[in-house]
């Protein structure tokens, strides 16, 4: 067999996007255009806390291996919280920062991190990041959201699992809206029709549109919005109008754009990325507030494409339990974490055997609170 080679880039833009798309299982978040993206538009890269250190692993001039790492020198922008863990690191006179980070910035789903079908690929690939770690004495290395089929591969390499929660609706093959609004309990279902009719009563109307075929003014507008929703938190937007302009030309098609307009004016957007049999909810934004327009924009519309185009699942990403009434689930996700400080591993590990149970409680506890109907 042809000796592998490893290498460590600070760009995509060293290996051919066919190359890296071929591996990464025709997920968008994980493409080349998206990563790509990320870097022309400088929202990653120097400046930015995001520094790109890819690794590839090459049979000759094949690349069979891949994996998405960046050079962290803060946390931001993760949505796995590791803040106490900088901190107490800081109190002890230690730097935490920099630290080695695999995962999609800006970007809380699950999908492929080991680019490779090879087991053995998989493993070289995880001790190469770990191996790059050391020598440059990181504090630490960590994967975020992998697919469900790489967590035995991470988990061998002594790394720490972590568990979390998302909120994610899942199409029972639902036909129509109504359907899936028949299978929640009575209040839940009446509190929906309540939010919806308000809307159409109002005279607000709804329209869903592909990011390849929404015109120059629509893609504004949404810009526009997504700046707004951080504006409104006293916090700057991590992408940027270039970032937007990229994948509208490269993924647009993987894009699904809502807008909510009052009075014909646009007034609400939001934007999903359609993957294999799934849609991941990412932003939103509005011009006005008006009650309920939030759950129309980012979930239902999003839920009613889902069921008419037979989509198996709607990822509404973290935090916020409010999805819970609007038929999203809790739905385990997990990370993995490598420490290079002995004592400081042990410390994580501990509290990570307290943490993992306190979730599983809390994740029983919102089950408990379904809004479908339960059957004996």
């Amino acid at each position: 067999m042809e000796e592998t080679k490893i290498t460590i880039a600070d760009s995509l833009a060293e290996i051919k996007s066919s190359d890296w798309d071929g591996l990464a299982r025709k997920n968008p978040t994980a493409s080349y255009d998206f990563l790509r993206a990320m870097e022309v538009s400088n929202c990653v890269g120097d400046g930015t806390g995001w520094y790109p250190a890819h690794i590839f692993a090459h049979q000759g001039n094949k690349l069979i291996g891949a994996l998405p790492l960046y050079i962290k020198s803060h946390s931001y922008g993760e949505y796995v919280f590791d803040w106490a863990w900088a901190d107490a690191y800081q109190r002890s006179g230690l730097d935490y920062y920099p630290k080695l980070l695999c995962a999609i910035p800006f970007t809380p789903v699950g999908g492929p991190r080991l680019l490779t079908d090879d087991e053995h690929t998989k493993d070289l690939l995880i001790k190469s990041a770990i191996q790059f770690a050391e020598t440059n004495e990181f504090s630490s290395f960590h994967c975020l959201y992998p697919a469900e089929d790489e967590k035995s591969s991470w988990a061998q390499h002594s790394m720490l699992k972590r568990k979390s929660f998302q909120f994610h609706w899942t199409n029972k093959g639902y036909i129509t809206f109504d359907e899936f609004l028949s299978s929640m309990n009575h209040q839940k279902r009446k509190k929906i029709r309540q939010e919806r009719d308000k809307l159409s009563n109002l005279g607000i109307s709804l329209e869903t549109v592909k990011g390849s075929q929404a015109s120059d003014n629509e893609w504004s507008f949404f810009f526009k919005c997504y700046q707004q929703t951080y504006l409104e938190r006293g916090s700057t937007p991590y992408l940027n109008q270039k970032f937007f302009d990229s994948i509208r030309s490269s993924i647009g098609e993987h894009i699904l754009l809502v807008f909510a307009k009052f009075e014909g004016d646009f007034v609400a957007s939001a934007m999903n990325i359609i993957g294999d049999d799934v849609i991941y909810g990412r932003y939103w934004g509005s011009t006005r507030y008006i009650p309920g327009l939030h759950f129309e924009v980012c979930y239902y519309q999003a839920i009613e494409y889902a069921i008419k185009n037979g989509i198996a699942r709607f990822e509404g990403g973290a935090q916020g339990e409010h999805k819970l009434a609007r038929g999203l689930e809790p739905v385990e996700t997990d990370s993995y974490h490598w420490l290079a400080h002995p004592q400081f591993a042990d410390a994580v590990s501990s509290y990570l055997e307290r943490e993992s149970p306190a979730i599983d409680n809390h994740v029983g506890s919102l089950q408990l609170r379904s809004p479908f109907k339960r059957h004996l």
